[in-house]
C-alpha cells in the first residue's frame, strides 16, 4: 500500500504533462488525460490502483507489493 500523496503527485504530474502535450503536440494526448482520470475514478470505487501495484513492485519507498 502506497502513501496517497505519492499516487496523487504522480497522477497530477501525468495530467499536467498530457494537457501540455495536447496543447503543443496533438489533441490526441487528451486520451491519456481521460485514462488517468478513469483510473482515479475506478480506484475510488474498487480500491484497486494499477499505479500502486507498479510502484510496489518497483520497490518505491513506502509502497509494498500486494
Amino acid at each position: 500500500m502506497c502513501d496517497d500523496k505519492i499516487i496523487r503527485r504522480i497522477a497530477g504530474t501525468f495530467v499536467m504533462a498530457s494537457v501540455a502535450l495536447a496543447w503543443w503536440v496533438s489533441p490526441w494526448w487528451l486520451l491519456f488525460t481521460a485514462f488517468v482520470g478513469f483510473n482515479l475514478f475506478q480506484s475510488s470505487l474498487t480500491n484497486f490502483c494499477p499505479l500502486e501495484r507498479v510502484l510496489g513492485r518497483c520497490g518505491l519507498a513506502g509502497c509494498k507489493p500486494r
